[in-house]
């Protein structure tokens, strides 16, 4: 009873930040994302009577009553009542970015543990179940669980069973998409996503405009998807991101994720436009920068980026594919 599974972050090109059912993680909107090969996480799960208690190891740390720890036990509970088992786990997982510092690690994280720990106590749960199984531990995460272009439906039904991710197109429609990550800090951000969500939709005065605006967002980024016209999904992305910061700026206390480096970013990036360089930047809840560009600008560009002295680190990814089970396990 020991599966691996591998899995990629995705960056939403249209945001979700709120929940309209807090136990069974439902969004106020629909989003779409990427889905990014250059950012992983690998996870393996054994159920097995022989662990009295449920283990969870994240890169080289064992963590026990943590946060991150109720989480994922919680997750393993869902797992147990559906298969029907009671069998206590072992769950070892690394990421090869930081985690929680604003680059979906919980996406790719819940991701693959959903389809490592279903495998390990015997399931084979179709995409549409995995995603809404995944959704339980990390909204985002239901969008890691396909690959490519990815739409997660809001849905309308109180037990979430309309609520799951689908493909909008798969990685090879548009092979030239590329995403720069940036790497400003990688400590863990303060408030996390899960916290800060519920506070802006108590507190902030601009949230309603945000859930008025997010319909035409989405229609803008499918079709300039499907179509393949950079420059609307670009623009659409980036006024985005910048209205879900703004809803997060005016809750009260304000979440504030950006730091200098990620200001510098964005002026550089809209500089850079001005002389013809195309790309566009969005930004998740922390201060991380990607910026979204076309294959052919992906050399000018990351050179430019990595001329600025507070980032750290660039990271180049194309659309990829969703979680997936693989035979090296960690343990």
């Amino acid at each position: 009873m020991k599966a691996t599974a591998i899995a990629n972050a995705n960056i939403a090109l249209v945001k979700y930040w709120g929940k309209r059912d807090e136990t069974l993680i439902l969004p106020q909107n629909n989003s779409i994302s990427v889905t990014l090969n250059g950012l992983n996480t690998i996870t393996t799960v054994e159920f097995d009577k022989k662990y009295d208690r449920d283990v969870f190891i994240l890169g080289k740390e064992k963590f026990q009553g943590s946060e991150e720890f109720k989480r994922v036990v919680k997750h393993l509970d869902l797992i147990r009542e559906m298969a029907r088992i009671k069998d206590r786990a072992k769950v070892a997982s690394k990421n090869n970015f930081p985690t929680a510092a604003g680059l979906a690690s919980s996406a790719s994280g819940f991701a693959a543990l959903s389809l490592a720990g279903t495998r390990a106590a015997g399931m084979n749960l179709g995409l549409k179940e995995l995603s809404m199984l995944a959704r339980r531990g990390s909204g985002s995460a239901t969008r890691s669980c396909q690959g490519g272009f990815v739409e997660w439906l809001r849905g309308e039904k109180l037990d979430g069973s309309d609520s799951y991710a689908i493909q909008i197109a798969p990685p090879e429609h548009w092979p030239e998409f590329r995403m720069i990550t940036t790497i400003v800090s990688a400590i863990a951000k303060k408030v996390p996503s899960r916290a800060g969500m519920t506070e802006t939709v108590k507190t902030s005065p601009m949230y309603n405009a945000w859930l008025n605006a997010v319909k035409e967002d989405l229609e803008n980024v499918k079709r300039g998807i499907l179509k393949k016209d950079f420059t609307l999904v670009g623009k659409t992305a980036e006024s985005n991101c910048l209205k879900m910061h703004a809803i997060m700026m005016t809750t009260k206390p304000a979440l504030i994720y950006w730091m200098p480096a990620t200001l510098e970013i964005i002026h550089s990036v809209l500089a850079w436009r001005e002389e013809g360089l195309e790309g566009y930047f969005t930004i998740d809840a922390g201060p991380q920068v990607k910026v979204i560009c076309l294959e052919k600008d992906v050399p000018e560009l990351e050179q430019r980026l990595q001329n600025i002295q507070e980032v750290k680190k660039t990271i180049v990814c194309k659309p990829g594919e969703g979680s997936a089970l693989i035979n090296n396990h960690l343990f």
